[in-house]
């Protein structure tokens, strides 16, 4: 007869070991390893479970056929996850504490029964009249928005099937725990478990399935990482919370495009969804101040109008600061570096202050430009050009080169009254560019700097 075995699982990595140790070998957290009991399996489950329950098929008599998404009446949240809401998906929404998941949820509850139908919002965390009240404040109601608070898996099945929703929220998974499992709600055991059976029941039944997910110091979703595995599509609400703009990003997606952004904006209505972002994140720009450039990125396949400020001041200290805040540290003092030793512009005696406006955070390298532009102009006490927008990489040697998606940047540049783009001379026109732009090709930051912000004499 077999007998219970005793180890011992990381909270963390999901590492198992047959003793006691106080860090994990695998992830280095201290006190995550947490006593298991693994129970013998039946040799009648064991023998049921080795009849195979599927038969395979050719590639050529497998059908293509997607089937119809569920419209998503929010546009941000469909652009994201594709083009629309696939049935029997799974789909895991990760955040901070307080950045707006449960609020966005709910918003995309209320619209989806129009549209799919019945909808159960189960909630591990508030109770009904928390969520009424909520859905009070936002201005929601609904006859088909079915609410309930449970925590144990089976319970939750048992309410999807008297309720038989087209979608169903589950906020959170952490929250979630299967009766019979030793270990506790939110431990590695638990989350696996729970996710995969509610994938089981999406893919079998059809129903769509939102899971909301805990988020670690680290701003990674909390648990295995097996359960980014599990689900089909993976999103992040991130965003500044002393900041009214969040961005909506996918980074797993078997329905789409990944690395798609959506941009909201936090009101007393809930979030409300930003349909032209690029506007909105330079409309209180100062113009003709120096140390303040216009860059271009791309969010997914969206290109961006974003203000890079910059402020060099004459440093008090030995060793002068450098603060940035929005792009890579490292990345401003490689800027930095090149404007001193390609251009000349002795920074090494002044203060660097690197900031991107509206709490965004930039992390191509297209934005290089702007950024030393915008750094020059600053120390040079000249302002940027008003109607001139940058895009371009810089190498080590203060070469530029070109960046993906060129023509793209520049038609959103010229539809927001643009007038000149600055970009590297290696650029390939493949496409052609609006009329109502200028293009400057250089070759190194040294002609971008004495076309944007000449150095005064003296």
């Amino acid at each position: 007869m077999a007998k219970t075995r005793v180890y011992y699982e990381c909270q963390s990595c999901g590492r198992r070991s047959p003793r006691y140790m106080g860090k994990c070998p695998a992830c280095g957290e201290f006190n995550t390893m947490i006593e298991m009991l693994e129970e013998p399996e039946l040799k009648n489950a064991a023998r049921a479970a080795a009849v195979p329950r599927t038969k395979p098929q050719r590639l050529s008599d497998v059908s293509a056929d997607a089937g119809e998404r569920y419209p998503v009446p929010v546009m941000e949240l469909s652009r994201v996850l594709g083009g629309g809401l696939v049935p029997g998906s799974v789909v895991l929404v990760g955040g901070d504490p307080g950045i707006g998941k449960s609020t966005l949820l709910l918003q995309v509850a209320v619209l989806m029964e129009q549209v799919a139908g019945p909808v159960l919002y189960v909630s591990g965390e508030e109770s009904e009249r928390q969520i009424k009240m909520r859905a009070g404040r936002l201005g929601l109601d609904s006859q088909n928005l079915y609410l309930v608070t449970e925590t144990e898996l089976g319970a939750i099945l048992a309410h999807v099937e008297a309720v038989k929703p087209r979608l169903l929220v589950v906020d959170s998974i952490q929250t979630t725990y299967l009766e019979g499992k030793a270990s506790a709600a939110g431990s590695v055991t638990q989350v696996r478990e729970c996710a995969s059976q509610l994938r089981e029941l999406a893919k079998n039944s059809g129903i769509a399935v939102f899971l909301v997910g805990h988020v670690t110091k680290e701003g990674i979703i909390a648990g295995p990482r097996v359960l980014e595995h599990i689900v089909d599509t993976v999103l992040y609400l991130e965003g500044d919370r002393f900041q009214a703009y969040r961005l909506l990003r996918s980074v797993k997606n078997r329905f789409g495009a990944t690395s798609e952004v959506g941009v909201f904006e936090m009101r007393d209505q809930g979030l409300v969804e930003i349909t032209n972002p690029s506007e909105v994140f330079i409309a209180e720009r100062v113009v003709n101040a120096p140390g303040s450039a216009i860059a271009v990125t791309l969010e997914g396949t969206r290109p961006l109008l974003v203000e890079v400020q910059a402020l060099a001041s004459q440093t008090v200290y030995p060793n002068p600061r450098r603060t940035a805040n929005g792009i890579d540290f490292n990345r401003m003092l490689l800027l930095t570096a090149v404007l001193t030793k390609r251009v000349g512009i002795r920074l090494y005696e002044k203060d660097i202050f690197v900031n991107v406006i509206s709490g965004l955070k930039i992390d191509e390298p297209a934005a290089d430009l702007a950024i030393a532009v915008s750094i020059a102009s600053s120390a040079w006490d000249v302002p940027v050009p008003a109607d001139m927008v940058f895009v371009g990489e810089i190498g080590l040697s203060g070469e530029l080169r070109a960046v993906s998606q060129t023509v793209m940047r520049v038609k959103e540049a010229a539809k927001l009254g643009f007038k000149r783009v600055l970009l590297p001379r290696t650029f390939r026109q493949e496409e052609p560019l609006p009329d109502d732009i200028d293009v400057v090709k250089v070759r190194s930051l040294s002609e971008a700097l004495n076309v944007a912000v000449p150095k005064p004499k003296g």
